[in-house]
């Protein structure tokens, strides 16, 4: 009866729920969307520390939080949002005993039949939202509720099973009656709802953990207990889990149980700093790629945006006059046309390692290599297996590069660069496939492609080493971060990008 006359009051209040966190972040629509309340106490306490900025991966979520700029970025599309701290809501972070109002019973302030001041999340949060609203019988300061100590005793009840032993702390307090919610806004009877949803979970109604249903977002508990009363109401089953946790490193290995990958004669692979290239100067690299042009079409160079039959919109440094047979080219395997000289610019802004890339096609003419610093590549099996391969071992690649100056292939030479979060740990299957990937890597390494010195997009520095469009899976056990297995396509999305960077298939076979 108590379950049906709630629902029945309240429903309106339940479908259509935003959960209660002053920690908000702005959405696609330009509108302010609130955090789970989890998420929230942990952005809170990062705050109050005054850090720079908060790691959400613990917590299941891919985002870094930077307080300096207020900002979240999504560490796997590195896209940037905007969040923000609203200073007309109390939070919930203050935990311990309520002092006992004048009033008795809900409408005064939570007060049980025998006096004591009730401590059950519905009472605590009611007396709390009539006392800040200045609501009859709130005697009494403001008052901040929901402690620390109260959510993770929720959190626990939601992830243990439900045992038929009645609970101790149950509320006595008569449900709020209609007429004394008028007058309260949305927002405050949407917390008074959330209040009576936990303490009907706190009464031992069967509930639904709080997990990651879509692989995203964890449920709000309210919402799960909810479910759970209906679908007991209904006589369904209410499952019970535990939510998943983030799995970054593998099960301790000794050394004896670390082997070398089969058919690969070494364990490691180091890369020096970038040797110049002689001989050829950049118009005969770039002539090297290019067909001469009759009659130049009546289009636009991509590089400079100018028309083909004028001259090059190119007015830098670098580049010499042309004769006008020789001003616009046709590269020789996609067929793109561009002025001669803005080829050679183009050029001269890259590595100058005797390759060429269509800016339109991304044809990679010669060999390209990159601007990754030296360092060191080991690699190896360990005895333990990742989720989506349990009948293999696996790969792990230990990625090593220290801090150092920029060179002259740079962004800015003479520079000091940082290298944060190495050594970095990766992870591959042993199998056929997997050792297909790990040999186009190494090439990739020796190459220099892996790395590169720029902007990181996650935290926002500068010069310092930067994940290079080559995607590693950097978590072992798990796949909460985006970053981890299963995922069956991983392998193939790796060559693919690979082959992007100009290593086909066939530059492997000298690893065999």
């Amino acid at each position: 009866m108590l379950v049906d006359r709630w629902l029945e009051e309240h429903s309106s209040l339940l479908w259509g729920f935003e959960p209660w966190s002053p920690w908000e972040w702005e959405n696609d629509a330009g509108t302010w969307t609130p955090y789970d309340m989890e998420v929230a106490i942990a952005i809170e306490s990062a705050h109050s520390r005054k850090q720079p900025c908060l790691d959400l991966t613990p917590l299941g979520f891919c985002y870094l939080i930077d307080f300096q700029n207020m900002t979240q970025v999504n560490r796997q599309s590195q896209r940037c949002r905007r969040l923000q701290r609203r200073a007309d809501m109390t939070y919930p972070l203050v935990s311990g005993p309520l002092p006992v109002p004048k009033g008795g019973g809900v409408g005064g302030g939570g007060v049980t039949g025998l006096g004591q001041p009730c401590s059950c999340q519905q009472c605590m949060l009611v007396l709390s939202v009539k006392t800040n609203t200045g609501g009859a019988g709130g005697g009494g300061a403001s008052i901040q509720t929901l402690g620390r100590r109260s959510l993770t005793m929720q959190r626990t009840k939601n992830a243990a099973p439900v045992t038929s032993k009645p609970l101790t702390n149950v509320c006595h307090a008569p449900l709020p009656q209609r007429s004394s919610l008028a007058g309260l806004s949305r927002p405050t009877l949407q917390r008074i709802a959330m209040a009576q949803s936990r303490a009907l979970i706190a009464s031992g109604v069967p509930t639904v953990p709080v997990k990651n249903l879509n692989g995203s977002s964890p449920v709000h508990p309210a919402l799960a207990g909810i479910t759970g009363i209906l679908m007991s109401a209904a006589a369904l089953p209410v499952c019970l889990t535990r939510p998943p946790k983030l799995v970054l490193h593998p099960p301790p290995v000794s050394k004896s149980d670390i082997k070398p990958v089969p058919g690969f004669g070494h364990c490691c692979r180091k890369t020096t700093k970038k040797q110049a290239r002689k001989g050829k100067t950049p118009e005969e690299v770039v002539k090297k790629y290019l067909q001469k042009v009759k009659s130049s079409p009546e289009e636009d160079c991509t590089i400079c945006m100018e028309p083909l039959g004028g001259p090059s919109g190119y007015k830098g440094p670098g580049v010499g006059p042309v004769s006008r047979a020789e001003s616009v080219g046709r590269l020789t395997q996609c067929g793109h046309q561009y002025h001669f000289q803005c080829l050679v610019a183009m050029y001269n802004n890259g590595n100058k390692d005797g390759s060429l890339q269509c800016p339109t096609c991304k044809t990679i003419y010669g060999v390209k290599t990159g601007n990754q610093p030296a360092g060191k590549m080991e690699y190896h099996v360990i005895p333990h297996s990742i989720p989506g391969h349990p009948d293999c071992k696996t790969i792990r690649i230990i990625y090593n590069i220290p801090p150092g100056i920029q060179g002259p292939e740079h962004p800015n030479p003479g520079k000091p660069f940082t290298a944060r979060g190495f050594p970095r740990h990766c992870y591959l299957p042993d199998s056929e496939k997997g050792r297909k990937v790990l040999r186009l890597l190494l090439v990739a390494w020796d190459r220099r492609l892996i790395f590169s010195v720029g902007t990181s997009s996650t935290t926002g520095e500068s010069d310092t080493v930067i994940w290079n469009e080559v995607h590693h899976k950097t978590e072992f056990g798990s796949n909460l971060t985006g970053h981890g297995f299963p995922d069956p396509g991983h392998l193939d999305n790796v060559l693919e990008e690979l082959r992007a960077q100009g290593i086909e298939e066939d530059d492997g076979l000298m690893e065999k």
